[in-house]
């Protein structure tokens, strides 16, 4: 009998091992990387390119170390119509400010920066960036970010990010990439959201930025941002970007318009595989549909130039399964 017992609680076990085994590879089917993106050239070539740097055994492998991949971010992994959305912050928070001051409510660079003068826009940049601490200036984006909502889709524009790209982030980073925000937008604005919506922490930002000095207030010791333009960080801004900030060329880029294109460059200029994509915004129906003469995000280069460069145009409309991330 005790024979018996034994065999008994021995094959149970061996039967709990093989249920568990089971439900991990159901798990690992579940959790399939870049699962809202379609079957295709665009996603067999992340898969393929992914595989060869990081396989040791294959003559492409690359150490962790050199794996690093750079995004755009407006119109990259969020979207960017009918305005940048960091324009969209400075035109919301001059109007707060306007509706407590008569002097700033007098400012006709409000009217003509809501339509479309960009002189105007860069003066109202300007009066709701600087000559305010960087984190009152912090502060004043995570408020922003908490109440404003896109004016046509109807959505906090936090939850405007692209789920296929959040994805593509994640594969990366499980794959031993460090995954670099390198944009126009402004640095300081990208900062404070960077790590809660995509992941990647402030460190990794690279974006414009304005000047700053040391100052005590009140015996604090605060980074007061000034009026003046300290760095342009978009076409051939991007490529200097990265080498200041990283100190390394990458092996991976993804943009989406021409002031993506030098940045695409410069990584595919390197030695060993590489890969750069552009997001083709041709999807009307569940984002936008622009590219040649668009205001925002122009792309006419990018798209004639991307094959003979080896470049993949990833299809909104025909690689993603969909578009934006859940919201929340």
């Amino acid at each position: 009998m005790n024979e018996f017992r034994r065999l008994a609680r021995a094959w149970l076990l061996a039967v709990a091992c093989l249920l568990a085994s089971a439900g991990m590879v159901q798990q690992a089917t579940a959790a399939e990387p870049l699962a809202s993106w379609n079957d295709g050239p665009a996603r067999e070539r992340i898969v393929a390119f992914v595989q060869a740097v990081t396989d040791p055994r294959g003559k492409h492998y690359l150490p962790p170390a050199a794996r690093i991949a750079v995004f755009d971010n407006d119109g990259t992994l969020w979207s960017e119509q009918p305005i940048y959305f960091q324009a969209a912050f400075a035109l919301d928070t001059a109007r707060a400010m306007a509706a407590k001051d008569p002097a700033i409510a007098a400012n006709p660079a409000l009217a003509a920066a809501a339509k479309g003068d960009v002189k105007a826009l860069a003066e109202v940049i300007a009066l709701t960036h600087a000559n305010i601490t960087t984190d009152e200036f912090a502060a004043r984006v995570r408020d922003w970010t908490r109440t404003a909502r896109h004016p046509t889709l109807k959505r906090p524009y936090t939850e405007l990010t692209f789920q296929p790209m959040r994805e593509l982030l994640d594969y990366l980073e499980a794959h031993g990439f460090s995954t670099w925000i390198v944009s126009g937008g402004g640095v300081e604005f990208m900062r404070t959201f960077s790590q809660e919506i995509y992941g990647i922490p402030p460190e990794r930002v690279i974006g414009s930025s304005i000047k700053a000095r040391y100052e005590l207030r009140d015996g604090v010791p605060v980074i007061v941002r000034l009026p003046e333009i300290e760095f342009v960080d978009d076409k051939e801004g991007k490529p200097v970007g990265i080498q200041r900030q990283i100190g390394r060329r990458p092996i991976a880029a993804f943009g989406n318009s021409d002031g993506d294109f030098q940045m695409l460059e410069w990584t595919t200029a390197g030695a060993g595989p590489r890969l750069a994509m552009i997001v083709h915004h041709d999807d009307a129906v569940r984002e936008f549909s622009y590219d040649r003469g668009s205001h925002i995000g122009k792309l006419e280069r990018g798209l004639d130039e991307a094959a003979t460069r080896g470049w993949t145009v990833i299809s909104m409309q025909d690689d993603w399964k969909t578009v934006y991330s859940p919201a929340r």
